[in-house]
């Protein structure tokens, strides 16, 4: 074993730019409570350094950006409450991320799902090259849910209907069909990636910062103005037998059956 593995959050500073890479490619990335809290510091250390002038977030390996989190922490589930503290959790991660005052840049391999997809929604920009997959298959996964601020950022992004539709029949949207909607800003072939984001990058780098931080963070603030509570939906689902049974499935790798209990 190795005695020094490497961290499941990477974090370098590059010049003017922050790098997080995501670093479990063995697991599509999926994010552990660890790699949650890690990217909150990171988010903290974006902030804190002046030379930082932008903020990048990527997958380690080629297969993932993030693909949600990590299941195996969902046996600890009990009840609606511990829906709704997860769900807090994540939303804390979640917002820090999107009150980050450089412009913050996803580039996105292959699967962003579920709180992968979160994440790349509240980073400014998106940049995918032609496997990128994006989407939240819980219905036919886990037969859990969102909360109302992640609903929020679908409904933003895609609409109401699009976002049904992703959600409802539990579909992956490609690169291309991301593209279309305008949720990815650009799409590239697989060998142009790392090549499109660092002019990305460059770009950003030489823009006026206030001028930038006040379109972030009006977007921001329109978005989240009418944003309701969702407690009570996230604790009906996670407290259902059928998110139960969906856990107990996915990590048997074996399909459920839904009862809607």
């Amino acid at each position: 074993m190795d005695a020094h593995p490497e961290p499941e959050l990477l974090v370098e500073r590059q010049g003017a730019v922050l790098a997080v890479t995501f670093n479990r490619p063995k697991a599509r990335n999926a994010m552990t409570w660890g790699m949650y809290e890690a990217l909150y510091e990171a988010c903290e250390r974006a902030d804190a350094d002046d030379g930082v002038r932008v903020m990048l977030l990527r997958g380690a390996g080629t297969d993932a950006f993030v693909a949600g989190t990590d299941i195996g922490q969902f046996t600890e589930f009990r009840d609606g409450a511990d829906g709704i503290a997860y769900e807090e959790r994540i939303e804390r991660v979640v917002s820090r991320l999107e009150t980050v005052t450089v412009p913050t840049v996803a580039a996105v391999r292959g699967y962003c799902v579920g709180g992968g997809l979160a994440l790349a929604a509240v980073c400014d920009l998106r940049v995918a090259d032609e496997t990128a997959r994006f989407g939240v298959p819980v219905a036919r996964t886990l037969g859990n849910c969102l909360s109302m601020n992640t609903y929020s950022l679908l409904v933003h992004h895609f609409g109401p209907a699009r976002t049904l539709d992703v959600l409802l029949r539990a579909r992956l949207y490609t690169a291309e069909e991301a593209g279309a909607t305008g949720f990815v800003a650009e799409v590239c072939a697989p060998g142009d990636l790392d090549g499109r984001v660092a002019e990305v990058l460059d770009r950003l780098q030489g823009h006026a910062p206030l001028s930038m931080w006040a379109a972030k963070e009006a977007v921001r603030r329109l978005r989240r103005s009418g944003l309701p509570d969702g407690d009570d939906i996230v604790a009906r689902v996670f407290g259902s037998d059928d998110f139960a049974a969906g856990v107990r499935g996915f990590l048997a790798k074996e399909r459920p059956q839904w009862t809607g209990r």
